[in-house]
């Protein structure tokens, strides 16, 4: 056990096949299910919560430990920072970023609701549409924020991209206020999506 547990590839891997059981468990031992719309809106609501988790979480790593914690570590040790773990963070949050958009308009696409909450329920239905709506837009807006406002931002901040020292402090401070908008949006996105979920 040890050993899977040393390897994040083994422990992935156990995690995912322990969930392919459950899921075919759930099959047989159950009333069965086929493999109609309800199920692919299953299947990517499950991909959606998944893909979520890992973006809001970054950005909650980035906001509450990462930023605050910066100034107390020592001049020589910041480079492991910004030259190992900064870049790995931001590869997994920019891309659970995209996926989590992706996988959400499929959803929403599969459950046909997709032009009603982009309109914000204003076709009529309300409710539901409009609480997930304003969730949709949320998301988007973060995304659009990570991919075209934090990551070529960090990217000079993290000296991925040539620019000067002042370009440098500049593109961090921008890449930390967008940073800190997305956290803004995430509490009311988040309110959002369940209450569409679970008040209607």
């Amino acid at each position: 056990m040890t050993n899977i547990l040393q390897s994040l590839s083994k422990t992935v891997h156990i995690s995912l096949g322990l969930t392919i059981l459950f899921f075919i468990s759930l099959h047989f031992f159950g009333d069965g299910f086929a493999l109609d719309t309800i199920f692919w809106s299953w299947l990517f609501r499950f991909i959606h919560v998944a893909v979520g988790i890992m973006w809001v979480g970054l950005l909650w790593y980035f906001n509450f430990v990462q930023i605050p914690n910066m100034a107390k570590i020592p001049d020589e040790q910041k480079p492991a920072i910004g030259k190992v773990i900064a870049p790995a963070a931001l590869f997994y949050f920019r891309w659970a970023a995209a996926f989590t958009v992706l996988s959400g308009l499929i959803l929403a696409w599969l459950n046909g609701y997709v032009h009603s909450a982009m309109i914000i329920g204003l076709d009529g239905s309300g409710g539901k549409n409009t609480a997930i709506g304003i969730g949709m837009w949320l998301g988007l807006i973060m995304a659009f924020n990570v991919w075209f406002v934090i990551w070529p931002n960090q990217k000079k901040a993290l000296g991925m991209v040539e620019c000067t020292s002042e370009e440098k402090a500049a593109s961090a401070k921008t890449a930390m206020l967008f940073s800190r908008t997305n956290t803004l949006l995430s509490l009311p996105m988040l309110l959002a999506m369940v209450a569409a979920q679970n008040l209607y």
